[in-house]
């Protein structure tokens, strides 16, 4: 399990995480909102630990930010505010537990395994298609065994694909189910981001393109470009 703790106290923050890692539980700090929300963007977690009162953007800003993500992360809020209508404003942000300050760490050990097993019954499936092997949950691929290091939009787009299991997705339903509702309509993102996948996926090449139609993930042999050699 790998667990983001959110904490502007460094001595504490500190703390919980060497803590945690004796109970076999992988843990990264963000001592300020800033912070929290780049590592949120560029790391997998299991679960964000948030203490509310913190710089930069709060911890009801970051968690208003993971629901609205859709992740489906498990989010525990920690704090010294122990008053009923304070734990119920945090649960109404979305938070899924609260442990107030003071507390033991072998608690939150406890709360955050509890946490991982409340997921673990909801996570989506592991896909595999032509070598390929997409786990949701854990945001991880790999081809032929290979891991493979993609970028947030990157797997996004290669999830699409390989939920069509084999169908042919156009960019306009790419770009509708990979970026938010802002993105243009006449944007080559898609192609751009198409591109880079295939590069990082390695040959070879599995995503094939549909000439006027969109892209699929394909079973045969295909050219650099995708297309049918």
């Amino acid at each position: 399990m790998r667990v983001l703790i959110v904490e502007d106290e460094l001595f504490l923050a500190e703390a919980i995480r060497d803590g945690l890692r004796l109970e076999a539980i992988a843990a990264d700090i963000a001592g300020d909102g800033d912070t929290a929300l780049e590592l949120l963007s560029v790391n997998a977690y299991d679960i964000a630990v948030l203490d509310r009162d913190i710089p930069g953007p709060s911890g009801d800003d970051i968690a208003r930010r993971v629901v609205a993500s859709g992740s489906g992360m498990p989010i525990l809020m920690l704090t010294a505010a122990d008053r009923l209508d304070d734990k119920a404003s945090g649960f109404e942000l979305g938070a899924d537990d609260y442990l107030t300050k003071p507390f033991e760490l072998q608690e939150l050990a406890l709360r955050l395994r509890a946490l991982d097993r409340r997921r673990a019954h909801s996570r989506p499936p592991v896909r595999e298609i032509a070598g390929l092997r997409l786990d949701p949950f854990r945001r991880e691929v790999y081809r032929d065994g290979r891991y493979v290091a993609l970028t947030r939009k990157q797997f996004a787009v290669l999830e699409v694909l390989v939920a069509a299991e084999g169908g042919v997705v156009s960019a306009e339903e790419l770009l509708e189910r990979a970026w938010d509702e802002n993105a243009n309509p006449l944007t080559n993102a898609v192609r751009i981001t198409v591109s880079a996948l295939r590069k990082r996926l390695g040959e070879p090449s599995i995503i094939a393109t549909v000439p006027g139609v969109g892209y699929r993930v394909d079973r045969g042999g295909r050219n650099g470009n995708g297309e049918r050699g």
